[in-house]
């Protein structure tokens, strides 16, 4: 992800070719960049064995063989020389980290699936380093820039970017966290750039502090609900996507200023810079992006930061009190309007991503139904539904008999032709839907009535708008229904009996009551 101002390395070996000789160069053991890579590959085990991880092995593996090989070979052609690719291994390992690949699914570690955009992020991330440069250096982290292309590019129905959630916290997430904080914290105080994350985070929370009090929330892939107030607010500043990328990617020394004062304000305009570009997305992908994106756009101005921020040689010339005390006052109120400015322009910017409820069962409660609990069949629970930040997973066979109370409330709506019923049992398209088969029903009076026998229910995860549209869950079932046609007189008049396969999709109305939003054959 980062390379440090001195590439420490000691040559091992040579290794012929022919009639020539070239020199291999190994990383010597004191390399900061073994000590980061063994905190990336010690995530990625977590990721595959335990953390429930969307990317494969070959995935992971293509990325960092494809660096490792532009690597290898640029540098034999530049210097004659077989130099250990250590730095391109980082990028193409940061890549591997952060890049997903839309419909992967948990546990599937050997997949192929979407290996060519591994490896086309992670070559060109690479090959910016070699393109893209000022004054001898590189003007972009490699992995950075080439991880935000390749988002804005493909957009989120190819690819998207780690999640800010992992998993619930257990062992696991605790060891993940332990990793990175320790790793983190040893590597930048070591090379002196702890304050630099530091500054940047503070700044990203009280920023994103601000941000949460205006209203902001975003819909997540691993969120039944939208996330908003003091939950976004957290999720965000623990997330161990953000504490990777202020402890490794933020803290490349090759892309940030090289004065200690130049580097902590770097710091504190990135994290400006991250909020409002984080305020107004509406989808946690447009805000990993923008996280991302912070810091594409402040790196090229790394060498102004250098220069105005230098501090100069002391003159020996004393100046009045009065002008010192006049700098003091200047210097504050200018401090003081930024401050009022950044908070003002946070919210406002937020505007697009206020709070608001996407389902709601208009306060109306359920009608009276009976339904035997023990009649519904013992649910199965889909990985990725175990795996969401949420406890529903737990209470699956309540999931079920909710749906089947919901089905009579639907019956009993269209029995009675009232509408209102409806709103304890339903939401979004199906209630549109629900309320139009009753109006036709009256209209021609004929009431069909489904009543439905289950013999398999399946509880999985399922994007009715796409993953950044938020996670719906979906109760796959079989067995039988009735269809039954009433008349006026609610005198039955025909009744057929049909097997049926279909996902029924649901979402939480207000308090602990879910309601049917739709409906997917098969």
């Amino acid at each position: 992800m980062w390379q440090p101002f001195q590439v420490t390395t000691a040559a091992a070996r040579t290794f012929r070719l022919g009639a020539t000789e070239y020199p291999v160069v190994l990383p010597n053991a004191r390399d900061p960049r073994l000590h980061l890579a063994a905190v990336i590959i010690a995530i990625h085990i977590l990721g595959q064995t335990a953390l429930g991880f969307r990317v494969s092995v070959p995935q992971i593996v293509v990325a960092i063989l494809t660096c490792a090989a532009i690597e290898v070979g640029w540098t034999l052609y530049k210097t004659k020389r077989i130099v250990w690719p250590a730095s391109a291994m980082l990028t193409g390992s940061g890549v591997a980290l952060i890049l997903r690949v839309v419909g992967a699914e948990r546990g599937d570690h050997w997949s192929w699936s979407g290996w060519y955009l591994f490896a086309g992020v992670a070559g060109f991330s690479l090959i910016t380093k070699y393109l893209i440069q000022y004054r001898g250096s590189h003007v972009f982290n490699p992995s950075n820039v080439g991880l935000v292309a390749a988002f804005l590019i493909l957009g989120s129905e190819v690819i998207e970017p780690l999640d800010f959630w992992w998993a619930p916290f257990d062992p696991w997430m605790a060891s993940a966290y332990l990793i990175i904080l320790v790793g983190g914290l040893l590597i930048t105080a070591r090379l002196r750039l702890l304050a630099v994350a530091m500054s940047f985070w503070l700044l990203l929370a009280a920023g994103l502090a601000v941000l949460t009090a205006s209203g902001h929330c975003m819909t997540a892939a691993w969120a039944l609900q939208p996330v908003c107030g003091q939950q976004f607010w957290w999720v965000v500043v623990t997330s161990p996507e953000v504490l990777i990328f202020l402890f490794f990617m933020i803290t490349d020394p090759r892309t940030i200023p090289s004065g200690s004062v130049a580097r902590v304000v770097f710091a504190l305009c990135l994290g400006a810079a991250c909020v409002l570009l984080i305020a107004p997305q509406t989808t946690e992908f447009g805000a990993k992006v923008a996280l991302l994106a912070g810091l594409v756009l402040l790196t090229p101005f790394r060498f102004l930061f250098d220069r105005f921020l230098t501090k100069p040689e002391p003159t020996g010339v004393v100046g009045a009190p009065s002008l010192g005390r006049w700098r003091m006052f200047a210097r504050g109120w200018v401090l003081g309007s930024v401050v009022v400015m950044f908070a003002v322009g946070t919210v406002a910017a937020g505007a697009p991503a206020r709070e608001s409820a996407q389902v709601t069962d208009g306060g109306a409660q359920p009608i009276a139904v009976e339904i035997d609990p023990a009649s519904a069949p013992d649910v199965t629970v889909s990985v990725d539904a175990e795996a969401l930040n949420s406890d529903v997973a737990e209470g699956a066979q309540g999931l079920a008999v909710m749906l089947a109370e919901n089905l009579a409330i639907e019956s009993e709506a269209m029995l009675r032709a009232d509408t209102s019923l409806l709103r304890a049992a339903d939401d979004g398209e199906r209630l549109v839907e629900m309320e139009r088969r009753i109006q036709v029903a009256a209209t021609t009076g004929e009431f069909p009535v489904s009543v439905y026998r289950f013999a398999s229910l399946h509880l999985e995860v399922v994007f009715t708008d796409g993953p950044q549209g938020g996670a719906s869950l979906g109760l796959v079932a079989t067995g039988s229904v009735d269809d039954i046609s009433y008349d006026v007189a609610g005198v039955e008049a025909r009744r057929t009996t049909r097997p049926f396969a279909t996902t029924f999709v649901m979402r939480q109305g207000s308090g602990d009551r879910w309601l049917i939003v739709g409906e997917m054959d098969g």
